[in-house]
């Protein structure tokens, strides 16, 4: 309490004080730069889903949020040529609130923690702590979709209580590096490189395992932009546990944007999985876009069981400020 009344004593008797050293038109973009920015999106999905082992079939439609976010970001200069910067991002379910005059149904709209970190920036690279996606994502090109679809990461790795670092983009290249702070996570750090020039990239990450007899993660991708195409290709090796290899890719007409892609895991337990992917995306505005989604999934089990058949058909909606 004292120290939060002695910085606004403080913050009173500078603003006071500068007052008159300052425009009032001047004073208020000064007041505006500091300020932090604010934004988010709400996203709704229309979601229709069909499942078929072989044996029985079922079907069930759902109305539901797919990621809503609101986020604060901040930067400043702490000295020539050296920035800080937080963010902090928090999902929220944009569907779900209980009826007001019956007080029943299900309200999960607790906001929890997607990504919330501090760092620093400049002529040495980008160095921040806290929580955010691990540097392996990187490789991940072919999660082109936006509800549901062919995507890869096959480490899984946590993204909490981490270091990152990204290098200085040289020529094109840009190496970054994740280290986890607290273990108890299976992965707990991960390397990669990204090359990009013009319509190329190509990314190379690996994810170390550190547990007893555990598996580290490998992976290649690379994308490719020639005029309103863009084709991607992608691999990912846990050793013995299971492969993912996928190709994908994006047309683009106006601020319409069609989207394929096909994926394949095998398991060392000789089960694998396909999934095919189809999207239309249209941009209604700068803050608004809609789409449709077709994704089917087959599993077959290892030994010659059944297949299951799972298709799913969405239709959603975002708006991002």
């Amino acid at each position: 309490m004292k120290k939060t009344l002695i910085a606004s004593a403080v913050a009173a008797a500078t603003i006071s004080s500068t007052t008159f050293a300052m425009d009032p038109a001047s004073e208020l973009a000064a007041r505006l730069d500091s300020m932090p920015t604010v934004y988010g999106n709400i996203q709704l999905v229309q979601s229709y889903v069909n499942v078929d082992n072989g044996s029985t079939e079922s079907s069930n439609t759902d109305f539901a949020d797919n990621g809503s976010t609101i986020g604060f970001k901040h930067k400043h200069e702490i000295m020539p040529g050296v920035e800080g910067f937080l963010k902090a991002e928090f999902d929220f379910n944009a569907d779900d609130k209980k009826n007001p005059q019956t007080n029943t149904g299900t309200d999960t709209n607790s906001f929890e923690l997607d990504e919330a970190y501090i760092g620093a920036k400049g002529d040495f690279g980008t160095v921040l702590v806290g929580s955010e996606d691990t540097v392996y994502e990187w490789v991940d090109q072919i999660d082109l979709f936006e509800s549901v679809g062919v995507a890869g990461d096959v480490a899984g790795m946590a993204e909490g209580d981490t270091l990152h670092y990204y290098s200085p983009s040289f020529s094109g290249f840009t190496v970054g590096a994740t280290k986890s702070l607290e273990g108890g996570s299976t992965y707990t750090a991960s390397l990669a490189a990204k090359y990009e020039m013009e319509g190329l990239q190509v990314v190379l990450g690996y994810a170390i395992n550190d547990l007893d007899n555990g598996e580290d993660v490998i992976g290649l991708s690379g994308s490719y932009k020639f005029g309103d195409f863009k084709v991607i290709g992608q691999y990912e090796t846990q050793d013995k546990n299971q492969d993912f290899w996928a190709l994908g890719g994006v047309y683009t007409m106006g601020a319409t944007q069609f989207a394929v892609a096909y994926g394949m895991r095998d398991y060392e337990s000789d089960a694998e999985d396909t999934e095919i992917t189809l999207q239309a995306l249209h941009n209604l505005s700068d803050n608004m876009y809609v789409y449709v989604e077709y994704d089917l999934l087959t599993e077959e089990p290892a030994g010659g069981g059944k297949d299951t058949d799972t298709d799913t058909f969405n239709v959603g909606a975002t708006y991002a400020f």
